[in-house]
């Protein structure tokens, strides 16, 4: 994860110079994959100033990391950042499917336990 020097908390927004200074990616590079990758979208003020929330950041690492380090391109790095999100709606699909039944369970042994 992204070291920010600046006294900020760990949480505290960050603006695209900040982002850029710390990751070493340029502004420019930075606006440019806003447009390629529909998953990174950051707060964005008035007069079009960009604030990356600490998830943001986190996905511009990604980003990175595929594409500078690993030699993705950019609809191979977009391809392989949709397949985790699509794992990870599966997974909790699957876990909420078994929620319903585990939640009726509970509340009859509260029923169960209210009446005797």
């Amino acid at each position: 994860m992204a070291r920010f020097d600046d006294g900020k908390d760990a949480g505290a927004l960050r603006t695209i110079g900040e982002v850029s200074a710390a990751l070493g990616i340029r502004p420019h590079v930075l606006r440019y994959w806003e447009d390629q990758f529909p998953q990174l979208t950051p707060l964005k003020r008035a007069g079009g100033r960009r604030l990356y929330r600490p998830e943001d950041v986190a996905m511009v690492e990604r980003i990175d990391r595929l594409v500078t380090r690993e030699g993705y391109t950019l609809k191979g790095a977009r391809a392989a950042l949709g397949d985790v999100r699509a794992k990870a709606a599966a997974t909790n699909q699957d876990a909420s499917s078994d929620l319903v039944p585990r939640l009726k369970a509970i509340r009859a042994q509260l029923a169960a336990a209210l009446t005797a």
